[in-house]
């Protein structure tokens, strides 16, 4: 870049100078405006030292290889394009919303149809007419294609220009100006070419064919720049001092982490994990952390490992000692976790927490790690909020561990939810990079620098597997390393899984030509279709494939006995009396929440003390659901955790399946997928115990919840709306040997089991056929209708490069919030909605009572004290599917609108666009024709009102 200029400003006609970029509509500056010059300097002087002091290096060097002069080519780039975006405000249509600016522009030769204008301007917002100025330009500088270049001008607000938006333009000359215009934005483009160093490269640069994913990261840095460049507090609307004086003083307000730079990691394996994990005395790596360990440091690179392995086996651990690996192999500085659900990501960031405060920097000094969880309810996890509380200018907080890690105040903002270097957070987050929406640059450019680790992968459906294989295929564009963790894996999904990142990472297989007829079709994954190893760690390889790599088990063994159990309560509360005779601990667990209740209400009438009985499922308040979730892991974890009761029986829905560390002397479980029966399983002694009940000493795992009289069995209705018949009948005959009294041996046959149960070939009795192929036929037809809902949100494949990214959010979901993205994501044909309980009594609405604060009033005609709106936020509690139905969520909404009225809530960043749902001290409500009732120990209970 050339040196930036002394205070004044560059030498530009008057006309160019008075164009305006910047008004102050707080008025906080003496001047007023902004010229469009000195916010286009800042805006490149900012991009170029981002590309210095914090794009992930995985992210330069993407860029930089697409570019005849590599790193410095992409530096350059980024600092020209950042210093052309706003090019599309020298125009009339951007002008006129400025009278008295615009009229010292027309002073000064810049004139224009205000009538005209206005009737039109709607199809020349400036970033579209920046677009068309740009390309119109390169035109003239001989450019063959200049479209993948300007598209990151006209795609700085989010939103890529479409051919049609980019036509009405075209068509209407007079928005953006006549000659004198003309001259004037050519006067600014080549000012900033020249500024930036851009004009000794055009030549060079004229045919290099931009790829889509190169477009989309200049792009989101471009926007990153932009927005810090627009920030007054950082670059005020003054123009006295120089570019550099700006420039530093700007950044060192910002002061943004530096990207992490990995150390190279301990020489053997065993040193790894020494380092990097708290392992018992004596401990070393399992087989199948050695294994990835090993294959993360000599497989091709970029690539993805796939790593199938029982509960418990530590595939944790062995992710994070990959992206480490892998990092300092690829240049990647962060790395991104993705679990299935909130209370999966908490947990998982706590052990990020330890994990990174024991990971060295390649250099001293630059230690700074910015975290970030990501999830709606982010806040309200204890160690995330003691992170983002600090002192500090860059919001690094000094960690107890010595490490500065914490949570960045200006990366923490709005759509910037993946730019923070080490997040945790959602699978919805890595699903909305192939969502269509507004601002899907900042998605991928967060990614592209990291290591992305994928756990539970068996976790997601259908529907949210369209947009998983779409979002590793652009992973895969981008180079960047994935690890994706399950226990419970069919065979065919690992070829899947495997094919859409290849798909990206070397592109499309070529389409088969009349040449090709008569020739075998190559299936580059088959022998990943049909290994049943296990465990297994399948890597890429250079070319199209993957190589799956056996590795021994650790020797943790169980013999489970299967049982089949009808579903009459009386039957389960006869068992569970005598199977808890001598003491134990049972977990219990529904496919629904109605389940979860119903059950837990006739045992405990049939127990009475005698046999405590809690419940654990999704239906509590935020607070209520995590001090459950520790309860359980006190109370039933790992020996020596908590104390363990002599007797107790939970009854849990699916939240029980993963991610809690409980064990169990005795298991009931409602017919589910065959996978997340083995999960349930993995519940079921979990620990090495000495003292479990003699009538329990042998594992025993009963199912229930269907009619097994029947042929087939018939699983009870309500798991049939959870999970497909065909799913569930597929389990139920893969399960039926052990059933009738085979052994069931974990881990050895958690892989046949599951590609039996997935696979094509027919499984079960005979007699059980013609059911399962009717809901077969059944269930393709219900996958074909949801890959069809998918697509029509779902981001298109990477296109080959040269392709600009004209079109492409083209019919996605817009400018969504985090929640609103979600509903598209994930399939349902109801909303999610969650609300805020309180309690109403005589004096007002209070927090309820039970909590540590409870008793506190709540105000509801101007906004809490802080920090009341934390402990208000932390009563979230969601709402059932029946009441958030398409037919009655809009009542809902109106009459929780209707009967508090939180309207003075809306300018409080905890507390906008909240619902309140007020119950008495009783915990019952009426709301929209539903029976409401909430307890802290069972959760919320709704009905339709008689």
């Amino acid at each position: 870049m050339r040196a930036p200029g002394a205070a004044g400003g560059p030498k530009l006609s008057d006309a160019a100078r008075a164009v305006w970029g910047k008004t102050d509509r707080r008025g906080i500056s003496p001047v007023g405006w902004l010229p469009l010059w000195r916010h286009l300097a800042d805006a490149a002087d900012v991009a170029g030292w981002l590309w210095d002091h914090w794009l992930s290096p995985a992210v330069r060097r993407r860029i930089g290889d697409e570019l005849p002069g590599g790193d410095a080519d992409g530096r350059t780039l980024a600092a020209w394009l950042a210093g052309v975006h706003d090019v599309g405000k020298a125009t009339p249509a951007f002008a006129c919303q400025a009278r008295s600016l615009a009229e010292r522009m027309r002073d000064r030769g810049l004139g224009y149809d205000r009538e005209l204008i206005r009737a039109d301007r709607r199809y020349a917002p400036h970033a579209t007419a920046g677009h068309a100025v740009f390309a119109g330009w390169l035109q003239q500088q001989n450019w063959a294609d200049p479209h993948p270049f300007a598209v990151v001008v006209g795609g700085h607000h989010g939103m890529p220009p479409t051919d049609e938006s980019l036509r009405d333009v075209q068509v209407r000359p007079h928005l953006l100006g006549d000659q004198a215009w003309q001259q004037v934005q050519h006067e600014l483009l080549t000012w900033m070419t020249e500024r930036s160093g851009a004009g000794d490269r055009l030549v060079e640069w004229t045919t290099v064919p931009l790829s889509q994913p190169v477009q989309a990261a200049l792009t989101g840095l471009v926007i990153v720049a932009d927005w810090i460049a627009s920030n007054e507090e950082l670059f005020p609307y003054v123009l006295d001092g120089t570019d550099v004086d700006r420039l530093r003083t700007g950044w060192e307000r910002l002061d943004l982490p530096t990207p992490w730079l990995p150390a190279a990691p301990p020489a053997s394996v065993d040193e790894l994990f020494g380092a990097r994990f708290e392992l018992p005395a004596a401990a070393v790596p399992r087989p199948v952390q050695r294994t990835v360990a090993e294959l993360a440091a000599t497989m091709a690179v970029p690539g993805m490992l796939i790593v199938e392995a029982a509960m418990g086996e530590g595939k944790t651990e062995a992710a994070l000692a990959a992206v480490e690996i892998l990092a300092r192999r690829t240049a990647a500085s962060g790395c991104y976790l993705a679990l299935p659900t909130r209370a999966t990501s908490d947990a998982m960031f706590g052990r990020m927490l330890s994990w990174l405060r024991r990971l060295p920097d390649a250099q001293l000094g630059r230690g700074d790690r910015d975290v970030r969880l990501a999830h709606g309810k982010a806040a309200l996890n204890p160690d995330y909020d003691r992170l983002r509380v600090t002192s500090l200018p860059s919001g690094i907080a000094q960690d107890a561990g010595g490490a500065d890690i914490g949570v960045h105040a200006w990366l923490a903002g709005p759509k910037r939810t993946l730019l923070s270097s080490f997040v945790v957070g959602t699978i919805d987050q890595l699903l909305f990079a192939a969502l269509r929406g507004k601002h899907l640059v900042l998605r991928h450019l967060g990614l592209a620098g990291k290591v992305v680790v994928i756990d539970e992968a068996h976790a997601y459906d259908v529907y949210m597997g369209r947009f998983l294989d779409r979002a590793l295929e652009w992973l895969g564009a981008y180079g960047v390393p994935v690890v994706v963790l399950s226990a419970t894996l069919p065979a065919e999904r690992r070829a899947e899984l495997m094919t859409a990142y290849d798909n990206g990472r070397l592109g499309p297989p070529p389409p088969r030509t009349w040449r090709d007829r008569g020739k075998p079709v190559v299936d580059h994954y088959a022998a990943l279709r049909t290994d049943l190893r296990y465990p297994l760690v399948t890597s890429s390889q250079s070319e199209r494939g993957g190589t799956a790599t056996s590795c021994a088990d650790s020797g943790r063994s169980n013999v489970i006995r299967l049982q089949r159990l009808d579903d009459e309560l009386p039957t389960l509360v006869n068992l569970l009396r005598q199977q808890l005779a001598d003491g134990g601990c049972a977990l219990v667990v529904r496919n629904t929440v109605a389940r979860v209740q119903e059950t837990a209400a006739v045992l405990r009438e049939a127990f009475g003390p005698q046999i405590p009985v809690t419940v654990a499922h999704s239906r509590f308040m935020a607070v209520d659901r995590a001090a459950k979730d520790r309860w359980l892991r006190d109370t039933f974890g790992p020996p020596g955790s908590g104390r363990r009761p002599h007797r107790h029986v939970v009854v849990a829905s699916q939240v029980a399946e993963q991610s809690l560390d409980i064990d169990f002397d005795l298991l009931l479980t409602d017919l589910a997928p065959v996978d997340l029966v083995l999960q349930r399983i993995g519940r079921l002694y979990r620990h090495r115990r000495d003292n479990r009940p003699a009538l329990l000493s042998t594992p025993t795992c009963h199912i229930t919840g269907a009619d097994w009289s029947q042929e087939p069995p018939q699983p009870v209705a309500g798991s049939r709306r959870v999970y497909q018949l065909a799913t569930l009948l597929r389990s139920a005959a893969v399960l039926l040997p052990y059933l009738d009294g085979a052994p069931l041996q974990l881990p050895a046959d958690i892989a046949p089991l599951i590609q039996a149960a997935y696979g094509g070939a027919a499984v079960g009795p005979q007699s059980w056929q013609p059911a399962m192929a009717d809901a077969e036929t059944r269930q393709r037809n219900d996958i074909a209708a949801k890959e069809l809902k998918a697509d029509s949100f779902r981001l298109a494949s990477v296109a080959q490069a040269g392709v600009p990214l004209i079109g492409w959010l083209s019919g996605g979901v817009g400018a969504v919030d985090d929640n609103a993205a979600r509903g598209h994501v994930r399939d349902t044909d109801a909303e999610s909605l969650e609300v805020l309980l309180l309690v109403r009594t005589t004096d007002g609405l209070v927090l309820p009572p039970w909590l540590d604060e409870g008793g506190v009033p709540v105000p509801t005609g101007d906004i809490p004290r802080w920090p009341l709106p934390r402990h208000i936020a932390r009563c979230t509690l969601p709402l059932p599917r029946m009441m958030t139905a398409p037919d009655v969520i809009d009542n809902v909404i109106a009459d929780l609108e209707r009967r508090v009225d939180v309207s003075a809530w809306q300018s409080s960043p905890w507390l906008a666009g909240e619902l309140v749902l007020d119950v008495d001290q009783h915990g019952g409500a009426t709301v929209a024709g539903f029976d409401l009732h909430y307890d802290p120990d069972e959760g919320l209970r709704v009905t339709r009102a008689a």
